[in-house]
């Protein structure tokens, strides 16, 4: 039996686990703060690959082993790599308090509305995408992904609560910094979780139900459902097929470049990106605003012409350009060159498509697409009805292929 004990934010270890056991398994601050039993063998966690070789000695000699973990062990913890190397029938699990948990506590907020990620040996533009997409976020740091990274990668809006050594009652920190202020320090190797929350959204009023985000019921919108000019908005049977191109999802970061109404941009914040908005109208750039705030959505908001008001942003997942005008290829171009995985492309004049095609491709991407035109039921007199036409638009969209993602931003 391997008995994994959660520990680390003030739950002690029981005695009579660590007294019958052959090898202890822990992080050093674990170890150092228990009794480990004379003769037990004593491993330090450091790679786990070798931790675990060490361990399945002890399980095939049948020889009891305890693994000390922070908090819950089940939570993004040892528990998964354990059940998965030895069966989770060979495993007796004694949870602690998270970490998460335990940061919330600290600041008196409850958490099941809360997103977490881990940055912990992942990708940090994950977890900065979360964070800009979501209110309240949990983020498991790591080295090189601690508060400082985090705080430099992310809006000046953004409060990070910086929860250090929880547990330790000479060492814990619980900090509440603004984001350039979490980016101007040098936090040390101690951060276990950083609280990174959009108050005016995070600290509403209290729910009575569980609000995990989840993905919307509805997507594809009705034009109405949005503020517009003069129905200068991406039609709702374009945008089904954008959407479904795009593939915006949490974690990732999706560009709006000639963004109008910002439809597709509220869409794909619904459904979980971190988003950025592109317009060079000053109304539009309200407008993307108000129809962002209808929605209960963040849309960060560029105002400026493309592509050079792409310069300084943060390298997108997938890419939708709407408009069409002269400066087209220039845009595709710039959007290509950035993008890690899509770019769309809305096209309602004819003569413009060859040339976003040429784009796509010379970028290395792999391009298709398809001229939607559709016709809706509409009502005559008589109680009777018409087919409606909607103006067509060419959509195309360019995959990157794998040769082209060589030289692109990680």
């Amino acid at each position: 039996m391997i008995t994994v004990v959660g520990t680390g934010t003030g739950a002690p270890v029981p005695q009579d686990v660590l007294a019958g056991a052959a090898l202890v398994v822990g992080g050093r601050r674990h170890l150092d703060a228990v009794r480990v039993p004379e003769g037990a063998g004593r491993v330090v966690l450091g790679p786990l690959a070798p931790a675990l070789d060490t361990v399945a000695q002890y399980v095939g000699k049948e020889l009891p082993v305890v693994v000390l973990a922070s908090g819950d062990p089940g939570f993004l913890g040892i528990v998964r790599a354990l059940a998965e190397r030895f069966g989770a029938g060979l495993l007796d699990v004694r949870p602690g308090v998270s970490s998460v948990a335990a940061a919330f506590a600290r600041i008196g907020l409850p958490w099941d509305d809360a997103v977490v990620v881990s940055a912990h040996g992942r990708d940090l533009r994950t977890a900065v995408n979360v964070c800009r997409a979501r209110p309240k976020v949990a983020v498991l740091t790591g080295p090189g992904a601690g508060p400082a990274e985090l705080g430099a990668a992310l809006p000046g809006d953004r409060v990070l609560v910086v929860a250090r050594a929880l547990g330790d009652p000479e060492r814990e920190r619980v900090e509440r910094v603004t984001a350039a202020e979490a980016a101007a320090r040098d936090w040390g190797t101690a951060v276990s979780v950083v609280l990174c929350l959009d108050e005016a959204r995070a600290l509403g009023a209290v729910r009575t139900v569980a609000a995990v985000p989840e993905a919307p019921a509805r997507w594809a919108l009705d034009e109405g459902e949005f503020t517009h000019r003069d129905s200068m908005i991406t039609k709702f049977e374009v945008r089904a097929l954008a959407l479904a191109r795009l593939g915006p999802r949490l974690g990732d970061l999706v560009w709006d470049v000639g963004a109008g109404s910002g439809s597709v941009a509220v869409e794909c914040a619904r459904l979980g990106a971190a988003v950025v908005a592109v317009e060079k109208a000053a109304d539009g750039v309200e407008r993307i605003r108000a129809n962002a705030d209808a929605h209960g959505v963040d849309v960060d908001v560029v105002h400026g012409s493309a592509p050079a008001a792409l310069a300084g942003l943060a390298d997108p997942d997938s890419v939708f350009v709407g408009g069409g005008g002269r400066e087209l290829p220039a845009v595709v171009t710039a959007c290509a060159r950035r993008a890690r995985r899509t770019v769309v492309v809305a096209v309602a004049a004819l003569d413009r498509v060859p040339a976003a095609r040429e784009a796509l491709t010379a970028a290395g991407f792999g391009c298709d697409g398809v001229l939607l035109q559709s016709s809706r039921l509409a009502p005559l007199p008589g109680d009777v009805t018409r087919l409606a036409a909607t103006n067509p638009v060419f959509l195309l969209w360019g995959d990157r292929t794998p040769a082209s993602s060589e030289g692109v931003a990680q």
